[in-house]
């Protein structure tokens, strides 16, 4: 079997990778990695094609051969590549999968964007048949796109696809950093949407966590999902008859709620909260499905995730890494 990867550079593609070449399961397997800003060396089981998404001609000597396809590559807010890269090299590589006689699985990661994350309302939890209403972007726009041209591939041609939803994928000290009023802030949006900026420096001065509020007033419950989850569920899709052209949200068993992490930081670090009022929505992304039909639960809960991010120690060569794009 050939494995082709795309994204293979970032955050869920360096730990899928190392995960994958040294399962048991997967040895006799080799990878193609399609990587265009950033790269990895060949190896006996890793080839590498170098160029962009949206070259025809790259993207047919990448899939040369290959029977497998696990597509985690992603323009963020670029709107002059989203288009190019993101939609136009999904349907390039959709359309050199499926005249492929050595065809077997193409895997999409997805986001929860394609259901607005916490900016778009719903009456019960998210399940993989929830409308999909993505929020104000061209990110969320072409994954949802992405999405939609995967199972129209599906309807049409009698591919085999599958679509892996995370939602926020943290790793080492990102969901410290994301409740952090300073500038080591990871991710968004950011405070001065929601406070004067003097308040955010008094907040980041007296070492303060932010507990963000939804628009009803109470503790807001976001998504998430570890990368080490993540990297299971996917190792559990690949090859497996249970994922034939099914969608599926791999997130945590429950949403976080900003409350109880507030709880649990003045409880074990004495670190007190800051109220912050959003117009945000509490969504629950429901996981069940992929409990079912994958035998994949994730391992780490709420207090896990908060002990992670707060005991990591990153090296002065580790520089936190915004992925896009790439």
């Amino acid at each position: 079997m050939r494995l082709l990867l795309t994204g293979v550079t970032g955050k869920v593609g360096q730990s899928f990778l190392a995960s994958f070449l040294a399962s048991d399961r997967f040895r006799g397997w080799n990878v193609v990695a399609l990587c265009n800003n950033r790269t990895i060396p060949d190896t006996d089981r890793v080839r590498v094609v170098r160029g962009s998404l949206a070259s025809r001609e790259t993207v047919a000597n990448a899939t040369e051969g290959v029977s497998h396809i696990l597509h985690m590559a992603a323009v963020k807010e670029s709107p002059d590549l989203c288009m190019d890269v993101s939609v136009k090299g999904m349907f390039m590589l959709l359309e050199s999968f499926r005249q492929s006689p050595n065809a077997n699985q193409f895997i999409l990661i997805g986001g929860d964007c394609t259901v607005g994350h916490a900016f778009q309302p719903y009456l019960g939890p998210v399940t993989e048949v929830s409308p999909r209403k993505a929020y104000p972007g061209c990110y969320a726009l072409t994954k949802v796109i992405e999405e939609v041209m995967l199972e129209q591939y599906q309807h049409q041609y009698g591919i085999n696809g599958c679509v892996l939803r995370a939602p926020w994928i943290m790793e080492k000290d990102d969901f410290r950093c994301a409740l952090s009023f300073g500038n080591d802030q990871f991710g968004g949006p950011p405070w001065t949407d929601f406070m004067g900026e003097g308040e955010v420096a008094a907040s980041a001065r007296a070492g303060l966590v932010p507990m963000i509020l939804d628009r009803d007033g109470v503790a807001l419950r976001r998504n998430f999902v570890h990368v080490d989850d993540l990297v299971a569920a996917i190792l559990a899709a690949l090859d497996c008859p249970a994922a034939r052209q099914q969608t599926f949200n791999i997130s945590m068993d429950q949403p976080v709620d900003y409350g109880d992490v507030a709880a649990h930081l003045k409880r074990t670090r004495h670190i007190a909260a800051k109220p912050v009022n959003t117009r945000m929505y509490s969504n629950w992304l429901d996981n069940a499905k992929a409990r079912l039909h994958l035998n994949w639960r994730p391992k780490v809960g709420l207090e896990e995730l908060i002990e992670r991010a707060w005991s990591y120690r990153r090296r002065a060569d580790d520089a936190r890494r915004i992925w896009y794009p790439g």
